[in-house]
């Protein structure tokens, strides 16, 4: 058997599903798709091969799994949109308070080290944690704000690349989204702190 001819190097995931870089992906067609290149490079294919076209299976069926595991989040996607065109080192979170969020933040991190110290010496926790259950429930409803700006941000990218625009319209449109996803980060990591100190 031939080695496996989907196999690139570091390839592009929407490249490697024969799709252009949209946001916008139709699952049912991505999932029939993975299914379709997972047989192709499935390993037991390749029990007879030489050992390097079995190690380019392994190989090509790592590399599928991951590009399916990117292209079907949606966030995973802006994110690698965002890296393979130069806009986001992977791993590259800034975090810092957005401006509007610095009172909120604040009190959080304040109601957070009184919950730590009622723990510590064994105080009552009920209102402590019904405050915290408060900004928690306020964060998320801020997370889903942010989603849906990224949701409407996307579109505005899937449109331009359908209009053609200048590469000046689709980096504005990237900046846009590289802010969305760190005011996303921060937000999250704002409410996984929250759930953490109230298990």
């Amino acid at each position: 058997m031939s080695a496996p001819s989907t196999v690139r190097e570091k390839g592009d995931h929407f490249l490697l599903f024969g799709l252009p870089r949209k946001l916008w992906i139709e699952m049912s067609a991505l999932e029939k798709r993975f299914l379709e290149l997972s047989w192709k490079l499935h390993p037991d294919k390749f029990v007879n091969a030489s050992a390097e076209d079995q190690e380019l299976s392994l190989k090509g069926s790592s590399e599928l799994n991951d590009a399916y595991r990117v292209l079907r989040d949606p966030v995973a996607r802006v994110e690698y949109l965002l890296e393979i065109e130069g806009m986001r080192k992977e791993g590259e979170h800034r975090q810092q308070a957005p401006p509007e969020l610095l009172e909120e933040v604040f009190e959080l991190n304040e109601s957070l080290d009184e919950l730590r110290d009622a723990k510590a010496s064994g105080s009552d926790l009920a209102s402590l944690k019904s405050r915290l259950e408060s900004a928690e429930k306020n964060f998320q409803g801020k997370l889903s704000e942010v989603d849906a700006k990224l949701q409407e941000t996307a579109r505005r990218w899937d449109a331009a690349i359908d209009a053609n625009a200048s590469e000046a319209d689709r980096k504005g449109i990237m900046v846009r989204m590289n802010e969305l996803l760190n005011r996303r980060s921060y937000i999250r990591n704002l409410v996984t702190n929250v759930q953490k100190e109230l298990l």
